[in-house]
């Protein structure tokens, strides 16, 4: 359908995480991408956004972009909550989707999501933009090649000084670091243990006033020995890396949910970032362009779900999602 012409995008949300992802898009040849429509619920909030980033049409609805027939595909940047709830709607609407992380609340909502998307037959993909790093590739080949012999352990933390962040710390906002941070280091684990079930997942935390996680370990234990051992924060910096532990040598991954540079024991991987038309609000967005090249990717070979990022991958962090929390004590209306 798209062979010819370019993926046109409508973003649903015009806040940060949409801001670098539309600048990160416009680093593409047009010929390839091009955002056409942006809704929000505020038409000043729109019009402002599209007026910087030089977007034809501004909604102050997200039925008004899910009606628009220049739309392709939809990139929801809203608070979590309301994921379920757009990408639905836009599905509905004939849309593909491309939804941040997490794809939804809990796994109920995001088994109903996928079953829609499947009879639908139109693309859903969850965010994770880490996938799409041509690191990730690199790390994976790395780890096939048993350079670092039988892994064991994976250790991962993730945690920033976010206490005055309102979404990260209010349970109608869909606050918590389990769904903000923890999918990272969740789905880096899959990642390194080919996505297989956990038999046990232990987990504690520190819960505010409001019954939203502020800092989580949990750990997952997996067959054969190997567990993976994962740390989030919203109270203080963590190292915010991850270790992927062998008993031949251990693979370190800086700035592991967005590597631009990885140290493997075959060599260095250098994935560099170029520049974009403006400021990104957070570190390293210029490569969320690889996930809207893998949208266009997957939709132009027909495909309803990434194979970097697939629909039982999201179906799997979301189960272990909801694990952690019930270990931890944190409830959400959705559930």
């Amino acid at each position: 359908m798209y062979k010819f012409m370019a993926l046109r995008w409508g973003i649903a949300s015009a806040g940060k995480i949409s801001h670098d992802f539309v600048n990160a898009v416009g680093i593409l040849p047009a010929s390839q991408h091009v955002v056409v429509a942006v809704a929000a619920r505020d038409l000043s909030r729109a019009q402002q956004f599209a007026s910087l980033h030089k977007i034809k049409k501004a909604y102050d609805s997200y039925a008004k972009l899910a009606e628009d027939k220049d739309v392709d595909i939809v990139y929801i940047g809203a608070l979590n909550p309301q994921h379920f709830e757009i990408a639905q709607l836009m599905l509905n609407h004939g849309k593909h989707v491309l939804c941040e992380k997490p794809l939804t609340m809990n796994l109920k909502q995001t088994t109903e999501l996928v079953n829609l998307a499947k009879k639908k037959k139109l693309f859903l993909m969850e965010a994770i933009w880490s996938r799409c790093f041509p690191t990730y590739e690199a790390i994976k080949k790395e780890i096939d090649s048993g350079s670092i012999g039988d892994i064991h352990q994976v250790i991962v933390s993730f945690g920033f000084q976010l206490a005055n962040v309102d979404r990260l710390n209010q349970k109608s906002l869909g606050g918590g670091t389990i769904l903000d941070l923890g999918v990272y280091g969740i789905q880096f684990a899959c990642l390194v243990f080919n996505h297989d079930v956990p038999h046990t997942v232990k987990a504690a935390g520190i819960l505010n006033s409001d019954g939203v996680d502020q800092s989580v370990s949990a750990t997952l234990l997996y067959d054969g020995n190997r567990t993976a051992t994962i740390v989030t924060h919203s109270l203080v910096n963590l190292p915010n890396e991850a270790y992927i532990v062998g008993t031949k040598g251990t693979i370190k991954v800086p700035q592991f949910w967005c590597p631009p540079t990885v140290d493997l024991p075959s060599g260095t991987v250098n994935a560099p970032l170029p520049e974009a038309k403006h400021k990104f609000n957070f570190i390293n967005s210029a490569g969320l362009r690889f996930e809207a090249e893998e949208a266009r990717n997957c939709i132009l070979k027909g495909l309803i779900e990434s194979p970097k990022v697939s629909h039982d991958m999201s179906l799997l962090i979301a189960r272990l999602e909801d694990e952690i929390r019930r270990e931890v004590g944190v409830v959400y209306p959705e559930d």
